[in-house]
């Protein structure tokens, strides 16, 4: 962790996190599938994707609970600001798919 408390670390940080952790995901699923311990069906379409960017952005709330419990304000409001940014653009990519 980064030892600031200053917004554009909270911004890099929460948007920083979820795209390593959707990539390292998704490549344990690829690897998985290759394998045959997967499989390439799902409920839905996208549905390994859709549930794989929820739980990446889900890892936000480790950082919101490290900044708040340290209580940097400003580095967990940029974390909460990237969080919101990224939720609206899973509704936009996935939305359309859900509803």
């Amino acid at each position: 962790m980064l030892n600031k408390n200053e917004l554009w670390v909270g911004l890099l940080l929460g948007l920083l996190l979820p795209a390593v952790t959707y990539t390292i995901l998704f490549q344990i699923f690829s690897l998985l599938e290759i394998k045959g311990a997967a499989s390439t069906k799902g409920f839905s379409e996208n549905f390994r994707e859709r549930t794989l960017a929820i739980v990446a952005l889900a890892t936000n709330l480790y950082l919101m609970s490290t900044y708040r419990r340290r209580r940097w304000d400003k580095t967990m409001r940029g974390v909460v600001i990237a969080t919101a940014l990224l939720a609206i653009v899973w509704l936009y990519v996935f939305g359309t798919k859900l509803f």
